[in-house]
């Protein structure tokens, strides 16, 4: 439970220095049969819809349940730098300094979904530090959601009212992946138009096909900023595990999400191996100059560099 520990220890997991990554699965090893009893939920929705003000009334409503309540927000990475905001500390203020919560942010880089390549190894930290509740904020929606899906337990998704067509730009696939779909600042002016979207999404979702895990996804409405609506959601979340602990499906889904992370490591390892062999970067540049150039098509030039890689040519 040390949270100067476990930092550092997330720390060595997100470097890329070789040294670093070599203590890091070390860690990680010992740490193994100290994690997985944690509830591991995803959050997500379309940008503008309050998730980082609802983690923090819903993460701080958890602590009043006597859970211990870790927050992996994924920032949005610059592209070309690989910099990041990293200003979710600064928007959770009372969860940061909540003695039985722990924010901890993590730049995106180049992971789909927004999803940090090492989020799953620090979900097992933060399960060995003693956290049981793990709650992991995406970026949005619009990337790949499968990656969030093979990271938890069960999918929140956050929704607005009033917006048109209520599931206009929201993905199919996104719909489908959630277990609750919760229609957001529920306030104000807006509870009418809250409880129009509900039916809204009760009567779409009655479309969509039984999910693999027996349960039905359900539609509520909540406001973060005045925490109503919160309590509803986390009784949802208990009664759909305790249902998938009892047909079976929830351990299933963990296994699946641990074969589906051995091939996802297997792939990132391979590229990382390829980029840093010496003989491609010397002839990167130049082939990257000959496609740009259009006169060499991208997949010959691929198969070069592979074959380069293989020892093959």
């Amino acid at each position: 439970g040390n949270i100067s520990l476990l930092s550092a220890a997330i720390t060595l997991i997100e470097s890329a220095n070789s040294r670093h990554r070599e203590l890091a699965e070390q860690i990680i090893e010992e740490c193994l049969p100290h994690s997985g009893k944690s509830i591991r939920l995803g959050i997500t929705g379309v940008p503008g819809v309050g998730k980082s003000t609802f983690i923090e009334s819903f993460g701080t409503f958890l602590t009043t349940q006597e859970r211990k309540v870790a927050v992996l927000a994924i920032d949005p990475s610059s592209q070309k730098s690989g910099g990041s905001i990293l200003g979710d500390k600064t928007r959770m203020e009372d969860l940061s300094t909540n003695k039985n919560a722990y924010v901890r942010p993590s730049p995106a880089k180049d992971s789909l979904g927004g999803v940090a390549r090492n989020t799953r190894e620090t979900i097992i930290l933060c399960e060995a530090a003693g956290y049981n509740t793990i709650l992991i904020e995406t970026v949005g929606v619009g990337q790949s959601e499968t990656t969030v899906s093979n990271l938890v337990d069960f999918f929140l998704l956050l929704m607005l009212a009033g917006a048109g067509d209520e599931l206009q730009g929201i993905k199919r696939g996104i719909v489908e992946m959630a277990d609750i779909l919760a229609v957001n600042k529920a306030d104000g002016g807006q509870i009418d138009a809250a409880k129009n979207a509900r039916r809204e999404y009760r009567n779409a979702l009655h479309l969509m096909p039984l999910k693999e895990s027996g349960v039905n996804p359900k539609v509520l409405i909540c406001s973060a900023m005045e925490q109503t609506g919160i309590a509803e959601i986390w009784k949802l979340i208990l009664i759909n595990q305790q249902l998938t602990r009892k047909n079976k499906f929830f351990y299933k889904k963990r296994k699946e999400q641990s074969l589906f992370w051995l091939h996802e490591q297997i792939g990132n390892g391979l590229k990382d191996f390829f980029y840093k062999n010496e003989k491609i970067k010397k002839r990167l540049e130049e082939i990257e100059k000959e496609v740009l150039e259009g006169r060499r098509n991208s997949f010959n030039a691929a198969d070069e560099l592979l074959n380069m890689f293989l020892d093959k040519k």
